[in-house]
């Protein structure tokens, strides 16, 4: 056990740390990070391709189903009209590469429950400034949406009023409420984020609408992997630096004593104790 006795040496102490600190992080962290990510990209991504597939259902359907499932991105239609001077733009969104708004209405059910509506994307005027914006139809509608989670909110970012528009920085379905005073109706999702519809292109006040995510899992799964494969090849990598070490140690030993000192000047070289605590700094 002796040769082991430069690991209790605070260098290697603390190389040891950092690399046991960097595997756990790696393992707990790191990895179950990215994979998640990919897990919920994966289920996001299918949950497109099956409403794509899948036929509209009334909204009240959704509004009524208290089973918890899944409903985000699900077509669904609408019957009501929306309410007058309801708009509330978006910002920083973008529309063709350029700096545009998301325009959002209410939309009042036949049944009186009211929903926040994303009728969609509306380009920028003189650089950052909103377009003249038509009202939604008046009268009674019937629209094809997508159910969408809200967005949260930035707490940073609050409600504004700019150019004669109410505008906020997210889609936010409890946000929303409070901006136009009005109180809409969250959609269930299945998740703690209250949902909204998204227009349908060609329907009834509809702008440009914001277009499907791609279908691509992307780069999280590898992420994902490789931080699992740092994870052991950090300790791996410790315990050949410690051989390399123990061998260095060893070679150091087996090399002849050093003879007697003679009457010339010449200094006798180091014993293996002085090369070893020139290398590694005396206990």
């Amino acid at each position: 056990m002796r040769r082991l006795t430069f690991l209790l040496r605070p260098s290697w102490l603390i190389l040891a740390v950092i690399v046991a600190a960097f595997a756990y992080l790696c393992f707990t962290v790191l990895a179950p990070w990215q994979l998640g990510k990919n897990d919920s990209t994966e289920h996001r991504n299918q949950l497109i391709a099956d409403s794509v597939r899948a036929d509209p259902i009334a909204v009240t359907e959704v509004l009524d189903d208290d089973s918890g499932a899944h409903t985000e991105w699900r077509k669904v239609t609408a019957t009501g009209a929306f309410v007058p001077e309801s708009t509330v733009l978006v910002r920083l969104r973008h529309l063709d590469g350029a700096p545009g708004y998301a325009v959002l209405a209410a939309f009042r059910l036949d049944d009186g429950r009211t929903l926040l509506v994303d009728r969609g994307l509306v380009a920028s005027v003189e650089g950052t400034r909103p377009p003249a914006i038509a009202d939604p139809p008046a009268g009674p509608q019937r629209i094809e949406a997508r159910v969408r989670a809200s967005e949260g909110v930035v707490p940073d970012k609050t409600p504004t009023t700019q150019d004669g528009f109410r505008q906020v920085y997210t889609v936010d379905t409890t946000q929303e409420s409070t901006v136009l005073g009005t109180p809409l109706t969250p959609i269930p999702t299945g998740t703690d984020k209250g949902g909204y519809l998204q227009l349908a292109a060609d329907q009834p006040g509809a702008f440009t609408p914001t277009p499907l995510p791609q279908l691509d899992a992307g780069p999280y799964l590898s992420y994902g992997l490789q931080w699992l494969a740092f994870g052991l090849m950090a300790p791996l990598g410790l315990g050949y630096f410690v051989v390399a070490e123990m061998r260095a140690r060893r070679r150091d030993r087996a090399q002849p004593a050093t003879a007697e000192p003679t009457q010339t000047t010449t200094p006798a070289p180091p014993t293996t104790e002085a090369r070893l605590a020139d290398r590694y700094g005396r206990n």
